[in-house]
């Protein structure tokens, strides 16, 4: 494997991590075996190592992937609304949406990685930091335009993320209901826990 050829490495590297996410999804973190990584990407061990010095670093990779896709998507949705209740909702429609569409890659970073270990525990704990802080900075910013009352932004931001999680993960093993399902029952009762008035929601 040569690194002068950015556009095969990329790629290859691309349909490693397509092909991590399939199976990491199906058979879970300790059932999978890089050979079943190397076989579903269709390529060689020395390829995978090339890229990833082992299981845990792909799969690591694949958490860090959906965060940072999260936490950018989740960005340019507030950034997109100037007002703090089109902002949660924009953010709602957004995180639910990613999660519909990368449910893979979901799974990874939601579920699977709980009771992996330490290394993972941090990994997933940082994305619902990530998560937090972002909610956290949208409700401090509609609290001080007077969209919402006053609040602990800090703890409703945990509230928000820890039912959010619920809704996903039960999702996640169950299929129902669908996330677009969820959507209207959950704007509803987050826009209730932070004191937005009947008549806005």
């Amino acid at each position: 494997m040569s690194k002068n050829d950015p556009e095969s490495t990329q790629e290859t590297r691309t349909r490693i991590l397509e092909a991590a996410v399939k199976v990491f999804a199906t058979k879970g973190y300790h059932d999978t075996k890089v050979d079943d990584i190397v076989g579903e990407a269709q390529t060689s061990k020395g390829a995978f190592y090339f890229y990833f010095p082992s299981k845990q670093d792909i799969f690591i990779a694949l958490s860090d992937t959906f965060a940072d896709l999260l936490e950018s998507k989740l960005s340019e949705a507030v950034q997109s609304e100037s007002h703090g209740l089109q902002q949660m909702d924009a953010a709602l429609r957004v995180s639910l949406g990613l999660f519909s569409q990368y449910r893979g890659l979901a799974k990874i970073a939601l579920v699977q990685a709980v009771g992996l270990g330490a290394v993972f525990e941090e990994r997933r704990r940082a994305i619902n930091d990530r998560l937090t802080r972002l909610v956290q900075t949208r409700l401090e910013a509609a609290a001080a335009e007077g969209s919402i009352p006053p609040l602990k932004a800090d703890l409703a931001a945990r509230a928000w993320v820890g039912a959010l999680n619920e809704i996903v993960t039960h999702w996640i093993y169950t299929g129902t209901p669908t996330l677009e399902e969820s959507l209207p029952e959950l704007r509803k009762f987050l826009a209730r826990s932070i004191g937005v008035p009947e008549e806005k929601i």
